[in-house]
C-alpha cells in the first residue's frame, strides 16, 4: 500500500513539474484576459446608452481613449528596467481586472472614460508582454501553432464569459454592474494564482532595455500600423451598429459574441497551422481581400441576420493578423523582441487613437461611409502584405515584383 502510495506521488510529481512550463502560464494567463474584456465588450454598448445616455460620438470618444495606453505600451521598455517581463504581464491583467470590476461603480461620462482607461493599460501591456514571451519561450517553427492555440484559449475564455454573462443578463436577471465585478474579479483571481503557482523562467535572450526602432523592420511596422487602424472599425462601430440600427440588447449582443468565439475556438489553432504551411504573405492576402469584402457589406446591410454573418466572417479574417506577428519574428534579432514589441503597439495606435473619435462624427452624418473607409483601409493592407517575401528572415524583410529588399542585421 505504502509503495502504491509513494507511486501515485511521483505521478503527481511528474505531472506537477510538467504543467509547471512556461507555454502553460501563458495560456493560463492568456485565459484570464478575456474573461474581463468579453464582459466589457459585451455591456459597454447597452450600458453606455442605458446609464450615461452616449451616442455615437460618446462612444467615439470613449474607444479613442480606450487606445491611449496602446500608444503609451512604447513606455514598457523603460518599465522593464525595473520590473521583469512576466511579472509586469500579471501586474496588467490585475490591473484590467480591476478596472472591469469597476465600470459599473460608475455610470457617468467621466466614470466610464477613467475606468476604460485603467482598464485599457492593464491589456494594452498584457497584449505587448504576452507576444514577447510567446516570441522568446517558443521556436520560430512552432509560433505559428502556439499564437493560434492562444487565441484558441481566447475564444474558449470569451465563450465562457458570454454564456456567464447571458445567463446573468438574461435567466437570473442579475444588474450588469454586478456582472461588471464579477468578470473582473475571476481575472484578478486567476493572476494571484500564476503568482503562486508558477516560477519565474528566464528568457533565452537578454532583451534589449532601450527603444528599438530600425529601419530593417519598417514593413512591419507599416502592417501593425494599418492593422490597428481598420481594426477599430470592426472593435468600435461594427458592434454599435447592432445595437443603434438593429436594436439588440445585451443579451442579443452576448450570444453574437458567444457564437463567435465558439466558432473561433475551433477555427484558431488551424489558422496557426495554415499560417505555418502557405506562408504569411498569402494568410494576409487572404485576410486583407476578404476585409475589403466585409467592410463593403457593412456598408449597405439592412438585415439583422447578415450583419451578425459579417460580424462573424469579419472576426475569422481578423484571425489570420497573427501572421505579423510571426513575420516580425523570422526577420527580427532576438534581442530585440521585448522592445520592439512595444514600440509596435504604440505604432498600432498612432492613428487608431483619432479613428473612434473622428469617425464618431462621420457617424452621425454616414455611417456607410465609415465601413467605406475601412474597406480602403484594408486595401492599403492588401498592399503591403503582396511587399512580404515568400520566405523571411534577417536579410530578406521585403520584396517588390522579383526583387528582394535586403537590410542588414545592423540597420
Amino acid at each position: 500500500m505504502l509503495a502504491k502510495f509513494q507511486q501515485l506521488l511521483g505521478v503527481f510529481h511528474e505531472f506537477r513539474k510538467d504543467w509547471r512550463r512556461p507555454t502553460v502560464l501563458l495560456l493560463l494567463m492568456q485565459l484570464a484576459v478575456p474573461i474581463s474584456f468579453a464582459t466589457w465588450t459585451a455591456l459597454i454598448n447597452n450600458f453606455s446608452i442605458e446609464r450615461a445616455a452616449f451616442t455615437g460620438v460618446e462612444i467615439g470618444f470613449l474607444q479613442s481613449l480606450r487606445e491611449v495606453p496602446g500608444f503609451l505600451t512604447v513606455t514598457i521598455v523603460f518599465v522593464l528596467l525595473l520590473v521583469r517581463e512576466q511579472t509586469l504581464a500579471i501586474v496588467s491583467i490585475c490591473l484590467l481586472g480591476i478596472g472591469v470590476a469597476l465600470t459599473g461603480f460608475f455610470p457617468t461620462v467621466v466614470g466610464l472614460y477613467l475606468t476604460t482607461v485603467l482598464m485599457s493599460t492593464g491589456a494594452h501591456y498584457y497584449a505587448a508582454l504576452r507576444d514577447s514571451l510567446a516570441m522568446q519561450w517558443s521556436e520560430k517553427e512552432d509560433a505559428p501553432l502556439l499564437f493560434g492555440q492562444l487565441s484558441a484559449v481566447k475564444s474558449f475564455a470569451s465563450l465562457l464569459a458570454f454564456i456567464v454573462i447571458y445567463i446573468c443578463l438574461d435567466i437570473a436577471k442579475i444588474d450588469m454592474t454586478w456582472v461588471y465585478l464579477i468578470g473582473g474579479g475571476i481575472s484578478v483571481a486567476i493572476a494571484l494564482f500564476c503568482v503562486l503557482a508558477f516560477p519565474h523562467y528566464p528568457v533565452k535572450v537578454e532583451q534589449n532595455k532601450q527603444l528599438v526602432l530600425r529601419p530593417r523592420y519598417w514593413l512591419f511596422y507599416a502592417l501593425t500600423m494599418m492593422y490597428g487602424a481598420r481594426r477599430q472599425i470592426f472593435m468600435v462601430f461594427a458592434s454599435f451598429m447592432m445595437v443603434e440600427k438593429f436594436g439588440f440588447s445585451a443579451a442579443n449582443i452576448t450570444l453574437m459574441f458567444l457564437f463567435n468565439a465558439l466558432l473561433n475556438m475551433v477555427i484558431a489553432p488551424k489558422v496557426g497551422r495554415l499560417i505555418a504551411k502557405w506562408g504569411e504573405r498569402k494568410a494576409l492576402t487572404l485576410e486583407y481581400i476578404g476585409l475589403i469584402g466585409v467592410f463593403v457589406a457593412y456598408a449597405f446591410v439592412e438585415v439583422a441576420w447578415i450583419a451578425v454573418a459579417l460580424y462573424i466572417l469579419d472576426h475569422m479574417f481578423f484571425a489570420l493578423g497573427i501572421a505579423i506577428k510571426t513575420y516580425f519574428q523570422k526577420i527580427a534579432d532576438p534581442a530585440d523582441i521585448a522592445s520592439t514589441q512595444g514600440v509596435s503597439y504604440s505604432i498600432n495606435h498612432i492613428i487608431a487613437i483619432g479613428i473612434p473619435a473622428a469617425f464618431g462624427f462621420l457617424w452621425l452624418i454616414s455611417p456607410a461611409a465609415v465601413f467605406l473607409a475601412g474597406a480602403a483601409m484594408a486595401a492599403i493592407s492588401l498592399v503591403l502584405a503582396r511587399l512580404i517575401p515568400h520566405l523571411p528572415g534577417p536579410d530578406n524583410v521585403a520584396m517588390v515584383g522579383p526583387y528582394r529588399i535586403r537590410a542588414g542585421a545592423a540597420a
